[in-house]
Formats: structure tokens, C-alpha cells, sequence
């Protein structure tokens, strides 16, 4: 038998988590691309090895595909994009947490939270990655070890471009299509840019 617990953060909750990942931006200015991943890469393992509680699992499963997407070669990700991930990383980068890791049962719980706040923030690119895999995947498939006319490059290339292109512009539209009217663009309830 499972529950469900549901909370809403307020504005107050939200601004706290902002200023906290704007600390931890600050902090990790001095830090490398393959630090910021590391140390995100670190934190999932850590989770992964716990006891920690299903709902903790799951949330984590969405900050693995932000530092593929980032390893990723063949994705390629833009410098813009991969700023706007490396920045939602940089709370993971942290040592100290609002909620120190080893307490048993909550203990990822504020990291937990932060990993929902930025997939919220970087839905489009998390989605037009997923979607990018599935298509090498289904390519990979289709094409076997044939040898065509055009290169593995080739196909993911048009594919990349397209998914680039469509991550830009949903993330535009999105601010467009929620404004207020006023001409002023939207802002998700969690901005971290």
C-alpha cells in the first residue's frame, strides 16, 4: 500500500530555493564543466547506494539525464543550453544541504525538491534530449551495421539541428503564450536564469 503527500512551496518557499541556488551558482564559477557533472554524478550514485525512498529515486532519474545530456557527444548541445544546464547543476555541486544527506528517509529530500524545480526549469531541453535518444535508438535499430550513403553523422545531424531548433523555440513560445498581456514575457514560478 502506498500514500500520496502532496505540498505546495509558496512564493516565500520559492525565493528561499532561489537564493540558495544563487549561492550555489556563485560557488561553482570556479568549478569545470567535468566538476559540476562530477559532483552531480557523485550525488546520484550516493542516492542510488542509500535507502533512500522511492519518491527520491524517481526525481533523481531526470538529474542523470541532465549530465547525459551534457557527456552526450553526439548531442552537442549548445553553449547557451549547456550553460542553463551547468547552472541548474551547480546546487548539486554543494556540500552542505538545507537537509544533511545522511538522515535516514529525508535526508535527499531538499535535493529531491531542487532536482523537481530545475526539470521544471529545463523541460524542453530534458525533453528534446529524450527524444533525441530515441530516435539514435530507433536509427541504431533500422540501420543496423549497414553500410548507406549517408553517415550515422549525417542522420543525427538533421535530427540534432531539428531538436535544437524546437527546444529554442518552445521554451520562447512558452514565455510568449503564458505572458500577462502586457508585452512582458513570462517567468516560470522556479527561474533560475
Amino acid at each position: 500500500m502506498s500514500i500520496r503527500i502532496a505540498f505546495d512551496l509558496s512564493e516565500n518557499d520559492l525565493e528561499h530555493f532561489r537564493l540558495i541556488m544563487r549561492q550555489a551558482q556563485k560557488s561553482a564559477d570556479t568549478l569545470s564543466e567535468s566538476e559540476i557533472v562530477d559532483a552531480a554524478n557523485a550525488l546520484l550514485e550516493e542516492v542510488n547506494t542509500s535507502d533512500a525512498p522511492d519518491f527520491i529515486r524517481e526525481r533523481f532519474y531526470k538529474l542523470s539525464t541532465m549530465t547525459a545530456m551534457l557527456r552526450d557527444s553526439e548531442w552537442q548541445l549548445p553553449k547557451e543550453e549547456t550553460n542553463r544546464v551547468l547552472n541548474a547543476l551547480a546546487y548539486f555541486t554543494e556540500e552542505e544541504d538545507l537537509i544533511p544527506d545522511h538522515i535516514p528517509g529525508l535526508g535527499f529530500l531538499d535535493d529531491a525538491i531542487m532536482v523537481e524545480l530545475v526539470v521544471r526549469e529545463l523541460k524542453h531541453e530534458i525533453d528534446a534530449y529524450e527524444d533525441f535518444c530515441a530516435f539514435r535508438a530507433r536509427e541504431e535499430t533500422r540501420r543496423g551495421n549497414e553500410e548507406d550513403e549517408v553517415s550515422r553523422e549525417e542522420w543525427l545531424s538533421g535530427r540534432r539541428a531539428e531538436l535544437h531548433s524546437r527546444m529554442r523555440r518552445r521554451r520562447r513560445g512558452g514565455r510568449r503564450s503564458r505572458s500577462s498581456g502586457s508585452g512582458r514575457s513570462f517567468k516560470s514560478p522556479f527561474s533560475i536564469f
